[in-house]
C-alpha cells in the first residue's frame, strides 16, 4: 500500500511552471488522504486563472500513479481557504523573495 510520505516525495517532482518551484514547497498541496490503493490529493493554485492548472493537475495524476500500489488518483481543486504566499515552506519564501 502506498503512503503518505511517498506521495509527497513525488510531488516534489511537480513544478508550478511559472514559479519553477515544487508544488510542495509552494504549500500549494493542502492533503494527500491514502485508502488502500485510492488517492485523493486536494491541491489548489496561486490565483484561480491560473493558466498552468491543467499542466499541474495532469502531472500530479502523473506523479501520483509512480507510486506502487497506487490505482486510482483522485484530484480535488480548492480555493478554501485560498492560497498565499505564507503557505510557502521558508525556502520557498527565500528564494522568491517572501519576507
Amino acid at each position: 500500500m502506498p503512503t503518505k510520505d511517498e506521495l509527497l516525495e513525488v510531488f516534489r517532482q511537480v513544478e508550478d511552471p511559472e514559479l519553477g518551484m515544487d508544488i510542495v514547497d509552494l504549500g500549494l498541496l493542502y492533503d494527500v488522504e491514502v485508502e488502500e490503493a485510492k488517492v485523493k490529493v486536494t491541491y489548489s493554485l496561486t490565483s484561480m486563472g491560473c493558466p498552468a492548472g491543467p499542466l499541474i493537475a495532469q502531472d500530479i495524476d502523473a506523479a501520483a500513479r509512480q507510486v506502487e500500489g497506487v490505482e486510482e488518483v483522485e484530484l480535488e481543486l480548492t480555493f478554501d481557504p485560498p492560497w498565499t504566499p505564507d503557505r510557502m515552506s521558508d525556502d520557498a519564501k527565500f528564494i522568491l523573495g517572501f519576507g
